[in-house]
């Protein structure tokens, strides 16, 4: 399996679309599959309770997509995000991508963020990606690739996470610890076209961003 892309429901454009290499697997969650469609792109599967779209969207997207999950959009454990997410990470993907995964509902974004802990713990690369950041979890020494984005940021996802070692940014840190409520590893720069981010424990939230 390569790489998974899902398409959720939050902010989508042109830009989501650019991101696709050839031989992507696509989910569209809820809406995003319906995104999809429009785009004139077939999703592999559709999945979620669908309640942001209507009855002819929802034909639509039960007629073109190649499987379609519905569940009941109150008697339901996941955000549809969370059920495209643990579905794709059943598939065993090299490479995991959310779009449209950050938007207006800022509960919903945070949730979404969180799911890259269970694409860690499963040892699969996975990033939620938008016109300006790229998120990912990382638990273990990772190389990050600048790719348009200069500015990197750190924060502790677990209560702290120690052993923090960084190579090829402005402000280098030396067997650092962050820990929750810190904002020292805010707004670094990357010095090359890639930094080497070194951890000993706990988990790190790696958000690079561009303006």
């Amino acid at each position: 399996m390569k790489r998974i892309v899902i398409f959720a429901g939050g902010a989508l454009g042109d830009w989501a679309l650019a991101l696709l290499r050839t031989g992507d697997t696509l989910i569209g969650a809820d809406s995003g599959a319906l995104f999809l469609l429009q785009s004139g792109l077939t999703p592999e599967v559709a999945i979620g309770d669908f309640d942001s779209v209507n009855d002819e969207e929802l034909r639509l997207i039960r007629e073109r997509s190649g499987t379609m999950i519905q569940c009941d959009p109150v008697d339901k454990d996941y955000t549809d995000s969370e059920m495209a997410f643990r579905y794709a990470l059943d598939m065993k993907p090299t490479e995991l991508l959310l779009l449209g995964g950050i938007g207006t509902r800022f509960d919903h974004s945070l949730a979404n963020v969180h799911l890259l802990a269970l694409a860690d713990a499963a040892g699969i690369q996975a990033s939620i990606q938008d016109p300006c950041n790229r998120i990912r979890v990382i638990s273990s020494t990772t190389v990050i690739p600048a790719e348009g984005f200069p500015q990197t940021s750190l924060l502790p996802l677990s209560e702290q996470a120690a052993g923090i070692t960084l190579t090829g940014f402005q402000y280098p840190l030396q067997d650092a610890t962050l820990t929750i409520g810190q904002s020292l590893g805010i707004s670094n720069l990357l010095c090359a076209e890639e930094g080497l981010i070194e951890l000993r424990e706990g988990k790190l939230l790696v958000i690079q961003s561009r303006d």
